[in-house]
């Protein structure tokens, strides 16, 4: 909503995600767009200062590293992994990256590829179990606000940071 800070992590070449959460935040909010890929945060960093954006932060990261975002810890409303974790071997320490950013009460969006045998995407072993996701979850801090299929190749869970 209006005045709102968001991150959106992994948030990849044409940051998706980022432009609509500007729009929704507003000029008083902030939207952090993390991603490890230096050129991707120049494409989303020009692309915001020509569609006058200024609430549009890039910031590079290693999330999988522990304080590896430059954000302030416990700082921002809600974050989002979308399409993110299927892409590390280090799928917990991701998370838990993302909760440290998150205020206590914030929301977590996790959407990833589901745990079947399409014929494309990642490798089935690569892909996030739902069932180490829901164990891991409270250890982490989060409870389960929802779960839910996005269309036929996601699934998404919603957690509240306690």
């Amino acid at each position: 909503k209006e005045g709102d800070k968001i991150a959106e992590l992994g948030c990849g070449h044409f940051g998706h995600f980022v432009f609509p959460l500007a729009e929704l935040t507003g000029k008083t909010g902030i939207v952090y767009a993390v991603d490890i890929i230096p050129s991707v945060l120049d494409e989303i960093k020009k692309r915001a200062y020509t569609e006058n954006l200024p609430q549009i932060k890039p910031v590079w990261s290693n999330l999988e590293m522990f304080k590896g975002a430059k954000i302030e810890s416990s700082s921002v409303d809600n974050a989002l992994l979308i399409n993110v974790l299927s892409q590390s071997d280090k799928k917990i320490e991701i998370i838990r990256e993302a909760v440290r950013l998150i205020k206590p009460g914030g929301k977590l969006l996790v959407v990833d590829w589901k745990n079947n045998a399409l014929l494309f995407g990642p490798k089935p072993e690569y892909r996030l179990k739902p069932e180490v996701l829901k164990q891991v979850a409270p250890k982490l801090n989060l409870t389960i606000i929802e779960e839910f299929e996005a269309g036929i190749q996601y699934h998404a869970f919603l957690f509240r940071k306690m």
